[in-house]
């Protein structure tokens, strides 16, 4: 019997995964969990060294000897602090020791609680990886936790050699062994470009998949060696290509999912779609794929590439590393497919057809509206800056021109510095270069505008809607008062502080003048870099995204039930709300 305790089972699970075998114990209380459940197992070989200086010296020895990887087990406090010099020693020889410390409850900490010191990171230095388990209290907790525990067992060999650090708190002592067999768990393999056997392996194996998605995530360069690779893989592999418009990817298979994940989807649509594989590459994904995704996860493989071979489980579903460019993995894989494999495009031609289905109505003045205009005629070779969020999100409802490069701040995902980014990439080229801006975000910036070196090849549309229509979006907005601190409802007009810089100033309340402006604001050769202001009203332009987003029905409907919810929210005692949103 094993431990009840699901942080040790996973632990347990996953070296026996990684075949690792030789287990050094001391005497404690805090990993009896542990020693108890190996100690019964015959897969390992357990060996009792009560000191634990002693022990992490013996396991050194024993590491070194059986070019292995040796664990070492300790209870909390003063016994961890006692493997200090021979981790030192593992980390300047190169010897894979597995520190596993057990701790007590983290709420604990610093409260005078018996036999507690802090754990978290106390090898730091001279380990090649340390992770903090959680306490697993959900499936959230679960998956994280194995996540983790695959980091640090993936870290033991990786360019080089060396020890890793796995603390594992709990809340209590858990003296129960009622569990007959441990979980089935997600051994991540990590993959190299030396070798070559698991590369023909992979190749024979993609040939088996009938559903591929390939989700492009954020790169800062359009790289056409990548995208000619990407067509290729797209002719003989069963795929479709995901993409956005930070992807700057433009090859032949792309769909920009955008429309359907997050225009007219939900959970029991996208069963329909959902893939046997995913490859991923790129930074962050903004669409809703993702979260289509991790809704699914488990349920398909997914494979990451990372140059770096990172731990990265964008959708919790994490089986297999590359640890390669993206080019280097499908030059590779087009190399190694036989001259007879073709994709028989049933998979793209759905997903495909899906996103060309979704329709376009006539939008009413509004940030869509003048989003919806500005990307269609952003011309050839221009780049295009995004704010987060709304900026985001519409932009990518509409399609652009070949050869237009679009960028983002979505690493950290945060409001500022958007304006300063463009205007220190528009310095380093004659292209024009397009800021699509929210008021908050502007203002957050504002700044930027006086840097000495702008030139005359910037475009800015700021969406002026009065404040953070956000929070209208995502159901922030609670009432009246909600418009002070969430919204920051404001009044504020850019005109003044973009003239004073230089600028020529322009500015629409409605379709007609933006359409006037915006002839404009689309020409080269002017003297001045132009700046385009919209005035919108935020609610409106949440509202206008719902209805799009719920296109399948009609949009009166949409507007009528909103206004219900407005009039039920002012009218009924708030513990009536919750039962309220049920019938909506």
């Amino acid at each position: 019997m094993y431990t009840n305790l699901p942080s040790y089972q996973i632990i347990i699970s996953l070296l026996k995964t990684f075949n690792i075998r030789h287990l050094v114990l001391s005497a404690g209380s805090r990993n009896v969990p542990f020693v108890h459940s190996v100690e019964e197992d015959s897969f390992f070989t357990c060996y009792s060294v009560v000191d634990e200086r002693s022990a992490a010296y013996f396991a050194l020895g024993l590491s070194q000897q059986l070019q292995q990887p040796v664990l070492i087990s300790c209870t909390a406090s003063t016994a961890s602090s006692n493997y200090w010099p021979a981790v030192g020693e593992a980390f300047y020889q190169g010897v894979p020791l597995i520190v596993l410390t057990s701790d007590r409850n983290p709420s604990m900490l610093h409260q005078w609680e018996d036999q507690m010191i802090d754990q978290v990171g106390m090898f730091d230095r001279h380990v090649r990886c340390s992770v903090n388990l959680p306490i697993i209290n959900d499936k959230d907790d679960w998956n994280y936790c194995q996540r983790l525990v695959n980091k640090a067992l993936l870290e033991l060999n990786h360019h080089g050699t060396g020890p890793v650090h796995i603390n594992v708190p709990m809340k209590d002592y858990c003296m129960d062994f009622d569990t007959p067999e441990l979980p089935i768990v997600q051994k991540i393999t990590r993959i190299d470009v030396l070798d070559n056997e698991q590369w023909q392996r992979t190749a024979k194996q993609l040939s088996n998949y009938k559903r591929i998605l390939i989700t492009c995530g954020q790169s800062s360069r359009y790289d056409v060696e990548l995208n000619e690779a990407l067509t290729e893989f797209f002719h003989k592999y069963n795929c479709a290509i995901s993409v956005e418009h930070m992807s700057n990817i433009a090859s032949e298979g792309s769909v920009h999912t955008s429309l359907c994940m997050d225009v007219r989807y939900n959970h029991i649509s996208f069963q329909e779609f959902k893939p046997d594989l995913v490859i991923s590459f790129g930074y962050n994904v903004c669409q809703g794929i993702k979260e289509q995704l991790r809704w699914f996860k488990g349920q398909y493989e997914h494979w990451s590439i990372q140059p770096n071979g990172e731990v990265v489980d964008m959708y919790n579903s994490l089986t297999t590393i590359f640890e390669s460019s993206a080019l280097y993995f499908f030059h590779q894989m087009n190399r190694l497919a036989t001259s007879l494999q073709l994709n028989d495009r049933q998979y793209y031609n759905k997903l495909k057809g899906y996103a060309d289905s979704v329709c376009f109505p006539d939008f009413s003045w509004s940030s869509t509206y003048a989003i919806q205009q500005l990307v269609r005629q952003i011309p050839s070779g221009s780049i295009l800056h995004m704010a987060i969020n709304n900026s985001i999100r519409i932009a990518n409802f509409f399609q652009l021109k070949p050869n237009v490069h679009s960028y983002a701040n979505i690493g950290t995902y945060g409001i500022d510095g958007c304006l300063s980014s463009l205007v220190g990439q528009s310095v380093a080229t004659d292209a024009l270069c397009f800021l699509l801006i929210g008021d908050l975000a502007f203002f957050y910036d504002m700044n930027a505008l006086r840097i000495k070196h702008i030139k005359q090849n910037i475009r800015i549309l700021l969406l002026n809607n009065g404040g953070g229509s956000e929070f209208y979006y995502n159901g922030s907005w609670q009432d009246e008062a909600s418009d002070l601190h969430t919204t920051a409802r404001h009044h504020t007009k850019a005109e003044g502080w973009v003239r004073e810089n230089n600028f020529e100033y322009l500015f629409a309340h409605d379709k007609i003048s933006f359409q006037e402006a915006l002839e404009k604001f689309l020409s080269v050769g002017t003297t001045q870099s132009i700046f385009l202001e919209v005035f919108t009203e935020m609610k409106h332009d949440s509202d206008i995204i719902h209805d799009f987003y719920n296109i399948g029905r009609p949009a009166l409907e949409n507007r009528m039930k909103r206004r219900v919810k407005d009039v039920v929210k002012t009218v009924l005692p708030d513990n009536w709300i919750d039962s309220i949103k049920k019938i909506f």
